[in-house]
């Protein structure tokens, strides 16, 4: 039995920086702090636990034991037409190993733009690295969230063991919370159609070469090249819209235009 709940407390928060410790190999200069989360917590943004009720000793709601994943946001205000516009920043989110591909992680997204929407927040976004294919399948074809934006090296020298000393670039995931696009996607609904104007491939062998040093100038020289091939078709207008794996299992971005689907 999984339990999906906000996290309270300091031996919860203190799990979920166990949890960032455990799936990143971060050191401390990279571990957000139990402090962090604390503050993150009073100030509107959102702190949400999975919890496997089945463990010994576990209680029906869970507890810092049982903390199998979390998804931790920031609140923020951006510009936009008309004013301000209030949105979260969804800056972590980690599933125990044992847990992974089981639609945890999708689950803890659902809970975070449930509760969003319960505060009448219709925006989120995260960033994601361009050369996470099973990240890049949950946050652009299962969820709906598009991208229009490409950062080099946004957090400098990373301690994780998953970055495998790779320049930290990372791609802007923008959901729309309540959009006909996401909201069809969501229900199991056709979405929206749109024209392919560019796609951009990664090799399924990515994390192979990302994890070895023989492998790691290819891993590089991948990053590199859909780097650019990112920023150009940004700079065309075009959008991140969809996301597929083909035979091989390689995954390959689609691009087009955004005015194309219903964001609002």
């Amino acid at each position: 039995m999984i339990v999906i709940r906000s996290c309270s407390g300091f031996d919860e928060f203190e799990a979920c920086v166990q949890l960032q410790i455990e799936t990143w190999g971060y050191d401390l200069s990279d571990v957000i702090p139990r402090k962090a989360f604390r503050v993150a917590e009073k100030i509107g943004g959102q702190i949400i636990g999975a919890f496997d009720t089945d463990l010994p000793g576990a209680s029906p709601q869970g507890g810092p034991e049982s903390l199998i994943g979390f998804a931790m946001s920031l609140p923020g205000v951006k510009a936009a037409q008309g004013g301000l516009q209030p949105y979260l920043h969804s800056h972590m989110l980690a599933v125990r190993p044992a847990y992974r591909n089981r639609g945890l992680g999708a689950q803890l997204k659902l809970e975070q733009r449930h509760e969003a929407l319960s505060r009448g927040i219709r925006h989120m976004e995260w960033t994601f690295d361009p050369l996470e294919i099973r990240n890049a399948h949950l946050n652009i074809h299962k969820l709906g969230a598009i991208v229009r934006r490409y950062y080099v090296d946004f957090y400098g020298v990373s301690s994780s063991r998953l970055q495998g000393g790779l320049p930290t670039d990372r791609l802007v995931a923008e959901w729309h919370l309540a959009s006909p696009r996401v909201t069809a996607i969501l229900e199991g609904r056709p979405r929206a159609a749109y024209i392919i104007e560019e796609r951009i491939l990664v090799p399924a062998s990515i994390y192979e070469w990302r994890a070895s040093e023989a492998g790691r100038e290819r891993a590089i020289t991948v990053q590199v090249e859909n780097r650019l091939k990112f920023q150009q078709a940004f700079s065309r207008g075009l959008a991140l819209l969809g996301f597929t794996r083909d035979a091989e299992g390689n995954g390959v971005f689609e691009l087009g235009l955004p005015a194309q689907i219903e964001l609002d």
